[in-house]
């Protein structure tokens, strides 16, 4: 069964607090970062010019005595789901999770990006235990898309329809996953997002096949042109 491991990458954090300032969500209307003094020392510069600064803000958070303990609370609290969680992302899918470890590093920043590659997701630091395991639960259904049907869906819809369409469908987690962690995946605050996690959703309910519900988003989104 894959494991997740929960860590702290001092770098990976600064990185994160850095992109977030100039990061734009191609759903959201919103900017992503909640830190005004983050937004002055970051925006529109490159990464290294603003390090340091960054480094300094962080600093008392990164030195937290309480960040082990948090450490531990989340890796505790994911271990009680782990197994339960997998089974059903392969029963779902028909595809099991192919990495044997994935590690979830903390962040001091609400936006957590994966990294479907090394493979890795971030987790904030001051979420509850019900919210970080649902980012969790929700960032490994993204590493998992992207590497078993991906680039299959990737050929028919092209880079930009292929990410909404990987977004959209974390609703399943609200259908066959929900009572692992309480919490509901709400998705992206955007109607055509919305529209599409409905779409999915009812498709699901009549028909619990995974890769016949990945031909029908596949032709709504075409027919939509969404």
């Amino acid at each position: 069964m894959p494991r997740v491991i929960f860590k702290f990458d001092k770098e990976k954090d600064l990185w994160n607090n850095w992109e977030t300032v100039n990061y734009k969500s191609p759903w959201e209307k919103k900017r992503l970062s909640k830190i005004p003094v983050l937004d002055e020392i970051c925006k529109g510069k490159e990464f290294k010019e603003c390090k340091k600064e960054i480094e300094k803000f962080c600093k008392p958070m990164h030195n937290s005595p309480l960040l082990p303990l948090i450490i531990e609370s989340f890796q505790k609290a994911w271990n009680k789901i782990n197994d339960k969680y997998f089974e059903i992302l392969k029963k779902i899918t028909g595809k099991p999770m192919p990495f044997k470890k994935i590690t979830g590093y903390l962040t001091t920043q609400m936006r957590c990006p994966y990294d479907p590659k090394e493979p890795s997701f971030m987790v904030s630091m001051f979420a509850n235990i019900p919210y970080a395991l649902k980012i969790c639960a929700h960032e490994l259904m993204h590493i998992h898309f992207h590497n078993t049907d991906w680039s299959k869906v990737e050929k028919q819809l092209g880079r930009e329809k292929t990410v909404d369409l990987k977004e959209a469908l974390t609703v399943l987690l609200n259908l066959e996953f929900r009572n692992l962690w309480i919490l509901k995946d709400k998705g992206k605050d955007n109607e055509a997002q919305q529209k599409l996690r409905t779409f999915i959703e009812k498709q699901w309910k009549k028909e619990p096949e995974f890769d016949v519900l990945l031909d029908k988003c596949v032709k709504y989104i075409k027919k939509k042109n969404i």
